[in-house]
């Protein structure tokens, strides 16, 4: 998908694949409709970050947690 373009779906695309790829438990809190128009940029921006890694220490897993939750509405 082209993660070039702001919208909800894209940024649905993103925060699933993020999941995913950290397969972490407390993250299912997290949802696309917790980030809005303004944040897509730094959402954009931790998603190609996480998609570039294969694997995260439990540090960097809850680093991303932790910018992921300060980005929510």
């Amino acid at each position: 998908m082209d993660v070039s373009h702001n919208t909800a779906e894209t940024a649905d695309y993103m925060v699933e694949k993020i999941k995913e790829k950290l397969k972490m438990m407390n993250i299912g809190a997290v949802k696309s409709t917790h980030f809005n128009a303004e944040m897509y940029e730094e959402l954009r921006d931790i998603y190609e970050m996480v998609m570039r890694k294969t694997k995260f220490s439990p540090s960097e897993m809850q680093a991303i947690v932790e910018e992921l939750g300060k980005l929510r509405n």
